[in-house]
């Protein structure tokens, strides 16, 4: 699943396509995805478009005739073609704009979200992203602010990073590899860690996650941004993906667990 880095790169992908630019026609496919995709969309058709912004994994285009929510889900991402190119299997919406460009969704899973709201609404409010924790980039989240968060929790700190309200858009990833570079086990309590420990914690955070937007994000599978560049920061993980193979700084063979349905990657021995 696209992670918080691959969608800023995505967001920034298409922003410069996008901002300023009127909307001059709307395709809407028929297949549902997370949730059917309504015909309401077609009030875009007219809208200039005025402002991008990202919530957690959700982007946010807003226009002169409401705003459009737009999650990508497992293995959706969004392409710059030019209007007119032939559609393909999974093509599910496009926006075609005054410039001869478009921007187009594609998602073979369907598990990805596009969602018009009406002038007035308030995206930041629709239920997906009205309960979302502190975005992790921001000075709204500190070491302090996530302590306070994990002494009210009885979870693993691992599966406490991968849950959004807590703070959103971590993922499997980056909590992985932060907890690594922190030398945490990712199955101590979140009580047991101390205020220290969660600062060095929330630095790894930010700078695992600003390094990964400026490489274009992590490509596992078959993430790529809006430009169809592959991201690199792959080639930066440590642990994640590297089960069984010598830990770079003390040769311990990786070890791989399951916590919450997903597979977490450690090295016993420097991570304690």
């Amino acid at each position: 699943m696209p992670e918080l880095p691959e969608v800023e790169v995505t967001k920034r992908g298409i922003e410069h396509v996008l901002m300023g630019r009127t909307v001059v026609d709307v395709f809407i496919g028929e297949k549902k995805l997370r949730q059917p995709l309504s015909p309401k969309l077609k009030e875009l058709v007219g809208a200039q478009v005025t402002r991008l912004t990202r919530r957690g994994k959700y982007i946010v285009v807003f226009t002169t005739k409401g705003s459009l929510i737009l999650h990508l889900g497992m293995t959706g991402h969004l392409s710059i073609v030019p209007t007119g190119t032939e559609r393909v299997l999974h093509d599910h919406f496009e926006l075609m704009l005054d410039s001869g460009t478009s921007v187009r969704y594609h998602d073979a899973r369907r598990f990805g979200l596009v969602v018009y709201l009406e002038p007035g609404a308030d995206p930041y409010q629709y239920p997906a992203l009205a309960a979302l924790g502190p975005e992790p980039l921001t000075s709204q989240f500190t070491g302090e602010v996530l302590y306070a968060a994990l002494q009210r929790r009885n979870s693993s700190i691992k599966q406490a990073l991968m849950n959004s309200a807590v703070v959103v858009g971590v993922g499997n990833i980056y909590a992985c590899e932060s907890l690594f570079l922190s030398k945490i086990n990712p199955e101590r309590s979140c009580r047991s860690l101390t205020l220290e420990e969660v600062t060095t914690l929330v630095g790894n955070i930010k700078d695992l996650l600003t390094a990964s937007i400026a490489s274009g994000g992590t490509t596992i599978r078959d993430f790529e941004g809006a430009d169809g560049k592959l991201g690199y920061f792959v080639q930066n993980l440590k642990v994640y993906g590297h089960a069984g193979e010598p830990c770079s700084v003390c040769g311990t063979p990786i070890k791989r667990i399951v916590q919450g349905n997903r597979s977490t990657f450690y090295c016993p021995k420097c991570q304690h």
